[in-house]
C-alpha cells in the first residue's frame, strides 16, 4: 500500500502545472486528436493512437482523468526505473525524485498537456525497463503496452525506438531483452499500418509524410535547388513557385498562400498536404541523388541545434487556441467549456504564472550534463548494465529525438524540451546513494545485470 500511496502522491506531483492553470494544458495541435472522436474527423498528418488514448479516458465527460494517467503513467515507470538501478523501490526516495522532476524539470509541463508529447519521454523510459529492468510477467506486459501506444501517438517516435533496439541489442548480447524491446515498436508499427489502410486505403507508416521532409529540404535549401535545376521540364506542380522558395517550412506546410495550398493561378488548392504527397516523395528522391551532401551538412545543424532547444515556455500561450482547442471542447465536452474559458492558460496569464519555475530548467539541465561522464565512468567502472543501460539509453533517446525533430521538421523548443527531462531523471536515479558508494569502493566483483 506504501508504494501505491508513493506512486499516486508522486503523479500529482507530476501533474501540478494542470492545477496552477486550472484546467488541463493544450496546444494548437490538441484539437486533432480530441477531434478524432469527437467530431469526428481523421487528420491527414498525425497518427491515430493519440486520439483514442485521449478518448479512452475523457469519453466527453472531462479532459482531466486523462492527464491524471499520464501523470501516473509516467510516476509508475519511475518506481520501476528507481528499482531496475538501486534494486529496490523506496516511498521516500520516490517522492524525492518526483518532486524534483516537478520542481527543476520540463517533466510536469509536458505531462500535463494533451498531446502526444506528454508520451515521448515514456516511450524510451518503457524500451529501457523493458531491456534493463527485471520485471513480472505482468509488469512487462503493461510497459510494453505503453510503450506501444507512446512509439504509436507520434511518427518522431520512432526514430528513438529503433536506435534504442539497436542499443540494448550491443550491450546485453542478448535475445531475450532485444525480442522485449521489439515488441512495443512491432506493435506500433501494426497499428500505424492498419489505420492507416483503413483511414486512406495505404498500410504505411504515413501516407502523406513526406510533405514534412519536403518543406525541410526545401528550407534548408537542397530541395529548393533542385527545384530551379529541373523545372519547369520536370512538370511538378511546385515549378510554378520556384520564384518563392526557399520558404519557412511552418509556412510551406500551413500557410493558406503557400505553394504548397495555392494552384498555379492563385486558386485555393484544398488539402495540398495530402494533394502534394507523391509529388513530395519525387522530389526528396531527386534532392538525395542531387545533393547528398547538402542534404547531410542541413540535418546535421538542425540536429544540433534542436538538441540545445529545451524551453517549455512555448507551448502555454494562448495562440490560436480559441479556433482549434476550444472548438473541439465545444463540440464535445461543452460543460467544461466554461472552466477551459476561465484558465490561466486561455486567459493568457499561465506564461507569466510558469515564469519563475521555468528559469530553473536550464541551469539543472547544465548541472546534470557535468554530472554526467562521473556517473557514467562509475557505472562502466561497476559493470553496472542497469545503470550503462539507463544512461546511455537516456543520451541515445534525447539524440534520436533532436535528429527525428530537428533534421525531419523543424527546430522548435516543445519537441527537445517534452524529452529532455528524462537527463536529469537519469542522472538522479543513477547516483547512488551514499551507503552504497562506500560499498561499491570498497568491493570488486562482475558485472551486475537485471535483464534476464
Amino acid at each position: 500500500m506504501r508504494s501505491l500511496a508513493a506512486i499516486v502522491a508522486g503523479a500529482a506531483l507530476l501533474a501540478w502545472p494542470a492545477a496552477l492553470n486550472g484546467y488541463p494544458l493544450v496546444f494548437i495541435d490538441t484539437v486533432s486528436y480530441l477531434g478524432q472522436t469527437v467530431f469526428p474527423e481523421t487528420p491527414w498528418d498525425k497518427t491515430q493512437a493519440y486520439g483514442l488514448f485521449l478518448h479512452a479516458f475523457h469519453w466527453r465527460i472531462s479532459l482531466w482523468p486523462a492527464v491524471a494517467v499520464q501523470a501516473l503513467i509516467a510516476s509508475h515507470l519511475t518506481w520501476l526505473a528507481q528499482r531496475m538501478v538501486r534494486g529496490e523501490a523506496a516511498p521516500g526516495t520516490h517522492m524525492l525524485v518526483c518532486a524534483a522532476l516537478a520542481a527543476l524539470t520540463a517533466a510536469p509541463w509536458t505531462l500535463a498537456t494533451l498531446m502526444p508529447d506528454a508520451l515521448t519521454g515514456l516511450g524510451p523510459l518503457c524500451l529501457i525497463l523493458l531491456g534493463f529492468a527485471r520485471l513480472s510477467r505482468i509488469e512487462a506486459t503493461w510497459v510494453a503496452l505503453v510503450g506501444a501506444v507512446a512509439l504509436a501517438s507520434h511518427l518522431s517516435h520512432l526514430p528513438g525506438a529503433v536506435a534504442l533496439l539497436m542499443m540494448t541489442a550491443l550491450l546485453t548480447r542478448r535475445l531475450a531483452p532485444t525480442l522485449r524491446v521489439a515488441l512495443p515498436l512491432a506493435l506500433a508499427l501494426a497499428f500505424l499500418a492498419g489505420s492507416n489502410l483503413v483511414s486512406f486505403g495505404r498500410a504505411t507508416l504515413s501516407p502523406h509524410g513526406a510533405v514534412f521532409l519536403l518543406a525541410r529540404l526545401q528550407d534548408d535549401g537542397p530541395a529548393a535547388a533542385l527545384l530551379s535545376e529541373r523545372c519547369p521540364a520536370a512538370g511538378w506542380h511546385l515549378c510554378a513557385f520556384t520564384d518563392r522558395l526557399p520558404m519557412d517550412s511552418d509556412e510551406f506546410l500551413w500557410s493558406p498562400d503557400s505553394p504548397l495550398n495555392r494552384n498555379a493561378d492563385g486558386s485555393p488548392r484544398p488539402m495540398g498536404g495530402v494533394a502534394g504527397a507523391v509529388e513530395a516523395r519525387e522530389i526528396i528522391a531527386a534532392t538525395l541523388r542531387a545533393h547528398p551532401l547538402e542534404v547531410a551538412l542541413a540535418m546535421l545543424r538542425n540536429t544540433a541545434r534542436q538538441a540545445v532547444l529545451t524551453w517549455a515556455g512555448d507551448t502555454l500561450v494562448n495562440e490560436h487556441l480559441d479556433l482549434s482547442a476550444r472548438r473541439a471542447i465545444a463540440a464535445g465536452l461543452r460543460q467544461e467549456l466554461a472552466d477551459f474559458d476561465t484558465a490561466a492558460q486561455m486567459q493568457g496569464t499561465l506564461p507569466a504564472r510558469a515564469a519563475p519555475f521555468l528559469a530553473l530548467h536550464a541551469p539543472v539541465l547544465a548541472l546534470c550534463l557535468l554530472a554526467l561522464p562521473w556517473l557514467a565512468w562509475r557505472a562502466i567502472r561497476a559493470r553496472d548494465l542497469p545503470r550503462i543501460g539507463l544512461l546511455a539509453g537516456m543520451l541515445v533517446a534525447l539524440l534520436a529525438n533532436a535528429a527525428a525533430t530537428g533534421a525531419l521538421s523543424k527546430p522548435h523548443e516543445r519537441y527537445q524540451a517534452r524529452i529532455v527531462w528524462l537527463l536529469p531523471l537519469a542522472v538522479m536515479l543513477a547516483a547512488p546513494p551514499p551507503q552504497a558508494a562506500r560499498r561499491e569502493a570498497t568491493s570488486s566483483g562482475g558485472i551486475r545485470t537485471s535483464a534476464s
